[in-house]
């Protein structure tokens, strides 16, 4: 019997993704699922991470839609900038108001955008053998798993970091009430001293992330002893 909840975890993700690659499509999905995880003792200065950001129409992953996809690698604590990925997302809906004041993306930029398949597809590919990196991971994996039930008819597994979730486990340490506009990436980004950014662009929220994480991480790591395992959600 497996007592240790951290090999439970693996060895339940492994086998969850052993078993969606029998039954895979073939294609992204498949090819996705075909790489191991990363293991959960690997030092957070040799993980492979692949920072995301999505931007959507609304936060309801069953109603609303992608509107665009970004990403960049984290190798050995360092943004691979060749890596940076920012697509606009084609969809029918027309786009309200208030969303375009917030991602500025306008009818005419997503009546333009990549089928959404094509978008994800390389997202996957992006992704494998790779953990994903997030601030605020509901969004992020409400979406991806909902858009891969449609296309491919199962969810995807993998495993994710949260720097909003990082962040909250070091805030509820002190067991003093905060404000929860504390989390917020912009906020966060202030209180280690980084530049303002282009908030609510993809690539730009994902590069965002990618450098608080190494924030969090420099500010943790001085012995090089931090591991998935600790920080994984």
């Amino acid at each position: 019997m497996v007592n240790n909840p951290l090999t439970s975890w693996l060895l339940g993700y492994e086998a969850s993704r052993k078993r969606l690659l029998k039954k895979a499509p073939k294609g992204a999905l498949r090819d996705f699922l075909s790489v191991p995880l990363p293991d959960l003792n690997t030092p957070i200065n040799q993980l492979p991470i692949l920072a995301v950001d999505f931007e959507t129409t609304g936060l309801n992953a069953k109603e609303d839609k992608l509107l665009s996809i970004g990403f960049i690698e984290i190798t050995q604590q360092q943004m691979a900038l060749k890596s940076c990925f920012h697509q606009i997302i084609r969809t029918k809906r027309q786009l309200e108001e208030s969303n375009v004041i917030i991602h500025h993306i306008t009818d005419s930029q997503k009546d333009k955008g990549l089928n959404r398949k094509i978008v994800v597809e390389a997202l996957l590919k992006a992704l494998a053998g790779k953990v994903m990196l997030v601030h605020f991971a509901r969004i992020e994996i409400q979406f991806l798993t909902q858009v891969c039930l449609k296309y491919y008819g199962m969810a995807p597994i993998f495993p994710v970091i949260d720097t909003l979730a990082i962040a909250k486990r070091q805030l509820d340490k002190r067991d003093v009430a905060y404000d929860p506009s504390e989390l917020r990436l912009s906020n966060l980004r202030h209180k280690y001293q980084l530049p303002e950014h282009q908030a609510h662009n993809a690539l730009s929220d994902a590069i965002a992330t990618a450098e608080l994480f190494m924030a969090q991480m420099s500010e943790r790591n001085s012995d090089d002893s931090l591991r998935l395992k600790d920080i994984i959600l």
